[in-house]
């Protein structure tokens, strides 16, 4: 009989944690006959979070993607145009730009919170601004749960009119300043997917101050059907909505967000209190403005030190049946924007290219190559946990062997 070298339970990185108040209410979208996209669950998951977060405008959709979407959209992002957007992140945060034909201009992250660089957003755009070509957006992306500098990024902005849209898939239940990750720019996305901290297996959400710009959102997430008794069209829209039995798994799980938050974060503070003192590993920072809600638990691994290089440890883990990743790789690494795969919309000349350019990179570069994303599900226990710290440090303890 062939030996199951994954015999032990596996560790999943981050899967959903559903509770009792998620089946009662998709009871209830069921009692109610209501289980298409639309209805009474769409409708009071947009009310509540709204509330929750403090942002009064809200629209429940299929993704957080084609939340960044519709949001470009109506900010009027066309063909030729460049949108800034942090090079550390998920491509859903990107691709957007893409749809429009836009050109994404990636920049780096900074040490102390690993997002957007507030300095080298504001020396591009004083560049941008001598050559005559302004981007018409910029979006920072809230990586791993800590929110973006908003602040310095809105006040750089500002004097050239740019809107911020904050990518805040990640980030829900985080703080900046004391209020919701989102708050305060043009536009903010979140997201619902599986892996999310809340979820609703798959959704977004498009929140803003902005009445109007969540009004038209709402109007093109539904096909853009003008008011007529038969399907009338004078606009392309998406089908972009969220269905009325996912809603109501997310009305379940927004009531429990504040406890994901706080077991999120003594994960990491369990992983961090086993892990800190060894050579060689380093912990994402908490940046002092704000409360990361701590979505994965990321550490940085230096070979020099610690003996073995993070994609040994990634091994050494899934050896163990433990499922663990990489940090995001960056944007400006990525084969699809390399200049010679870009084919953003319909070009007019086979030989036209439209570069990706990237400010900076090489912080982003760096945390790719020695970050890895650790188990961080938030109904983990103990054992799980010490299951992971003894398999991250039995590589250390091997190589020592080696060495002396």
């Amino acid at each position: 009989m062939a030996i199951n070298h994954n015999s032990k339970k596996r560790i999943f990185l981050s899967p959903p944690h559903i509770g009792k108040e998620e089946i009662r209410f998709v009871h209830e979208a069921f009692d109610s006959n209501y289980i298409a996209p639309l209805g009474p669950q769409v409708d009071a998951f947009e009310r509540e979070f709204a509330e929750k977060t403090g942002i009064p405008c809200t629209l429940a959709l299929s993704s957080g993607t084609a939340a960044i979407h519709l949001a470009l959209k109506i900010l009027g992002v066309q063909s030729g145009d460049e949108v800034f957007a942090s090079t550390l992140t998920f491509i859903g945060s990107v691709s957007p730009i893409t749809f429009l034909g836009a050109k994404p201009v990636f920049i780096d992250s900074d040490q102390s919170s690993w997002n957007m660089n507030p300095d080298l957003l504001s020396e591009e755009l004083e560049a941008c601004n001598k050559r005559g070509k302004l981007p018409k957006a910029v979006i920072p992306t809230d990586l791993y749960g800590q929110c973006a500098d908003y602040d310095r990024i809105k006040a750089v902005c500002a004097p050239y009119h740019i809107p911020v849209i904050a990518d805040s898939a990640e980030a829900c239940g985080a703080l900046y300043k004391g209020k919701s990750a989102g708050t305060g720019v043009k536009a903010a996305v979140f997201s619902f997917n599986g892996n999310k901290i809340i979820t609703t297996s798959g959704g977004g959400m498009l929140a803003s101050d902005d009445k109007a710009l969540i009004e038209q959102a709402r109007f093109l997430s539904q096909q853009a059907r003008d008011p007529a008794p038969h399907y009338e069209h004078t606009q392309i829209g998406y089908n972009y909505r969220m269905s009325n039995i996912l809603a109501a798994i997310g009305r379940g799980q927004l009531r429990v967000l504040d406890e994901r938050v706080r077991a999120k974060r003594r994960l990491f503070n369990y992983y961090k209190n086993a892990l800190q003192d060894i050579p060689g590993i380093e912990f994402m920072p908490e940046a002092p403005y704000g409360k990361s809600n701590r979505w994965l638990t990321v550490i940085l691994i230096t070979p020099e030190y610690f003996g073995v290089d993070r994609e040994t440890v990634r091994l050494a883990l899934e050896a163990e049946n433990i499922e663990s990743r990489p940090v995001w790789k960056p944007m400006h690494l990525q084969p699809v924007f390399r200049i010679e795969n870009l084919e953003f919309g319909i070009r007019k000349n086979l030989k036209e290219t439209y570069p990706a350019r990237v400010i900076g990179g090489e912080v982003a570069e760096d945390l790719f190559e020695r970050g890895l994303c650790l188990p961080s599900d938030t109904a983990m226990t103990d054992e799980d946990t010490n299951r992971v710290i003894s398999a991250i440090s039995r590589c250390r303890k091997r190589i020592v062997r080696k060495l002396f």
